[in-house]
């Protein structure tokens, strides 16, 4: 058995709707509501889904840089949503995040170098500047860049070479939790296959657990051990990679799944469609939050919250289709 490393039991996060010149609350946007789910040491899970239901603002949630309205988080048994800003500090260290936009994510202003000894010195690691350079120059070389680069300004980086200094400042404290929220969706796809490959050798090399946030079926099947489908801030199916590419269960994974193209263009494959757009989460549908969209809803999906069926071992699917009571 592998050792646990983060438990997520019904992570909410809410955000408030103000209008008005008093700023009133009239509602809530319900980003993530009720998301839970475990993770061994070593492993990676992919979390998958359409733009707006709620991934980064999972993975935020629980690095904390969004503070959840409700819920759970634990990391190595300790509760993290209760934490006070310098135990949070000090956890920093061993849970980090990749950024989307290797465009936005670096300062313009300073060097790679500085860039990457700022994370140094905020963690007290190296002994002085020297050793600290050292160190951001192995840096450099274990993703791929020269160090002669160390120098150089962001904006003289393509947009891979960006996001290669942006895992270097994620791993330059040593860290045992990397969040990556959606890394690869900014580059070509010649580049989007370095970039999984150098997150698959640091893993290997440095023993990484990654929750890696991704719209695409297809990047997270290639490194993921276990995979959440997420949908209007829920995790509507959560299974083995294996489980679920050879089982999709829920109507929404079918659709997605449904999406991924296939290397033959001799082999057809049947693409369901799904209508309309993801509701607003300021408003979402009653009963299954999915009804409105999909091609197998009932009557009771209109009303009634489904229930988190385990239909095999670890393999879970919130979906009246799966429940006895409604079949």
């Amino acid at each position: 058995m592998k050792e646990e490393l983060l438990e997520v039991s019904d992570l909410k996060t809410h955000f408030p709707i103000q209008k008005g010149i008093l700023k009133r609350n009239t509602g809530f946007v319900k980003a993530v509501d009720g998301v839970s789910f475990k993770l061994a040491k070593g492993e990676t899970l992919g979390i998958v889904g359409e733009s707006g239901c709620g991934k980064s603002t999972t993975g935020r949630s629980i690095l904390r840089l969004i503070n959840p309205t409700s819920g759970s988080v634990k990391y190595k048994g300790k509760e993290v949503t209760s934490l006070s800003k310098g135990e949070l500090l000090k956890l920093r260290k061993e849970m980090q995040i990749v950024f989307q936009d290797p465009y936005a994510s670096l300062n313009p202003r300073i060097t790679i170098a500085s860039i990457l000894e700022e994370a140094l010195s905020t963690h007290s690691i190296g002994k002085d500047k020297k050793e600290r350079r050292e160190i951001v120059l192995q840096l450099l070389e274990k993703v791929g860049l020269n160090r002669q680069l160390a120098n150089r300004y962001p904006h003289e980086f393509s947009g891979g070479q960006r996001q290669r200094i942006g895992i270097a400042r994620a791993i330059a404290v040593n860290p045992t939790l990397i969040i990556a929220d959606e890394p690869v969706s900014a580059l070509d796809v010649s580049i989007q296959a370095q970039i999984l490959n150098l997150f698959q050798d640091l893993q290997e090399q440095m023993g990484l657990t990654y929750i890696f946030i991704a719209h695409d079926l297809s990047v997270v099947k290639h490194i993921s051990d276990k995979i959440g489908v997420m949908y209007l801030g829920r995790m509507v199916e959560y299974a083995s990679k294996d489980d679920l590419f050879s089982n999709p269960s829920h109507p929404y994974t079918q659709a997605l799944m449904s999406a991924v193209p296939v290397p033959n263009p001799l082999m057809k494959k049947e693409r369901i469609s799904l209508k309309g757009d993801v509701p607003n989460p300021a408003a979402p549908p009653s009963g299954c939050t999915f009804h409105t969209r999909c091609n197998a809803c009932m009557e009771v999906c209109k009303t009634i919250k489904p229930k988190d069926i385990v239909i095999s071992p670890g393999h879970v699917v919130s979906c009246h289709l799966y429940d006895s009571a409604y079949n």
